[in-house]
């Protein structure tokens, strides 16, 4: 069932410049064991920042001056985390809603209440809530006590979807006039944010939403979102959203990156082998895979140091079975069109999936049904669009069903 609910949140996780491949190792390393790489990136940065310097100051300057932010990019990107570094840089109070838990309205608002209730707990802030709900959201909200001694935020289940509508706009208030009394910036990250669509049919949560974005000036919104979200209709509010997009790492940084971390275990690539190509074909410019085979390296123990070629190649087959039960159940939730065009392209990677040669090779269906799949695949953050020639935004995915199916 973990390995279930990992999958179902990869598929609902609903550029800078392309990549460099085979750098070579006279580039990264010298001839001594104990030397450390070129200082390629900004290493007194948390991890989380490599290669996100620019963008990181970007959405800083944004957060700064209360703005509001689109962050879009694949599952493993390192989007939620570097917004809340950005926040946390200005001093900002954050709360965040996973809109993949929000099933419907009433889950909406019980979610934006235990995150205000969480990030809002001291005297004068209840004390507001108290006067709030005696004015504004009478029979809606109720601040409780709780054994612990301490008073909790919590919404009146109501039926009606008009009840459940004013709770939601009460809410968003409150949400400024909390800001406002506490003369700071507030953060609200709505983590997959377009996933409100599937039951928001008619759009009505969302328009409302991207009106409080652009009406409330003490609250900055950061939604975060796929590659494919990017684009917003300039006739729909919310269009003063900044789009911050995060694209692969280049090779050299992720490079650098990973011999710096590993120089610290007194490891490092051999530069006689093809054991930093093997990582860097392995992760391409993915931040989170890059992560997780760096943590598996650290943990080789070989009496000169060196990570050879086979180092790399079991870190990364023991990784892969790792994670086979999650890219397993992954496929099952696909539909049959888009599991079928995402096996076609980690098989064979093409920029023009539409083309007819090949759609006859891999036996894919035409018209809208392969544009569908493209789309869907692309909304699930499983796949880029045409700016990275429709390759897997998943390297290891991408391994992995090629092993599968070899």
């Amino acid at each position: 069932m973990k390995q279930l609910s990992r999958a179902k949140a990869m598929l609902n996780f609903s550029a800078e410049s392309p990549t460099n491949r085979g750098i070579p190792p006279e580039r990264l390393y010298t001839s001594n064991q104990d030397a450390k790489p070129m200082n390629l990136v900004d290493w007194s940065a948390p991890f989380e920042l490599v290669g996100r310097q620019a963008q990181f100051q970007r959405i800083t300057q944004v957060l700064a001056r209360d703005g509001n932010l689109l962050i879009v990019g694949v599952p493993g990107s390192g989007r939620r985390t570097l917004v809340r570094r950005t926040a946390q840089e200005v001093g900002a109070k954050i709360l965040e809603v996973d809109c993949i838990r929000v099933t419907d309205g009433q889950r909406f608002v019980k979610l934006l209440c235990e995150s205000v209730d969480q990030t809002f707990q001291s005297t004068a802030a209840h004390a507001l809530m108290q006067e709030w709900i005696d004015t504004e959201a009478v029979g809606l909200f109720v601040l409780s006590d709780e054994e612990s001694g301490r008073q909790r935020l919590q919404p009146i289940r109501v039926e009606s979807q008009e009840q459940i509508w004013q709770a939601f706009e009460a809410l968003l208030h409150l949400l400024q006039r909390l800001a406002e009394s506490s003369g700071g910036r507030v953060v609200l990250i709505l983590q997959s944010f377009p996933h409100i669509r599937s039951w928001d049919r008619n759009g009505v949560w969302e328009k409302f939403l991207r009106q409080e974005i652009e009406r409330q000036t003490q609250v900055s919104y950061v939604l975060v979102a796929t590659i494919a979200e990017i684009s917003i209709h300039p006739d729909e509010p919310g269009t003063s959203l900044e789009i911050v997009q995060l694209a692969p790492l280049a090779d050299d940084v992720v490079a650098a990156w990973a011999q710096d971390v590993l120089h610290a275990e007194g490891l490092m690539f051999d530069p006689r082998s093809q054991a930093l190509e093997l990582f860097l074909n392995a992760v391409q410019g993915h931040l989170g895979d890059a992560s997780a085979l760096v943590r598996r390296l650290k943990s080789v123990r070989v009496s000169d140091g060196l990570i050879c070629d086979w180092h790399v190649q079991q870190a990364i087959q023991e990784l892969l079975a790792d994670l086979s039960m999650v890219f397993e159940s992954l496929l099952m939730l696909l539909p049959a069109n888009q599991a079928h065009l995402l096996e076609s392209l980690a098989l064979d990677p093409t920029d023009k999936p539409q083309s007819r040669e090949y759609i006859h090779q891999h036996c894919l269906s035409r018209g809208g049904s392969l544009q569908g799949a493209i789309a869907g695949l692309q909304h699930k953050g499983l796949i880029y669009g045409s700016e990275q020639s429709y390759r897997l935004a998943l390297p290891l995915l991408a391994l992995w069903i090629r092993q599968r199916l070899s």
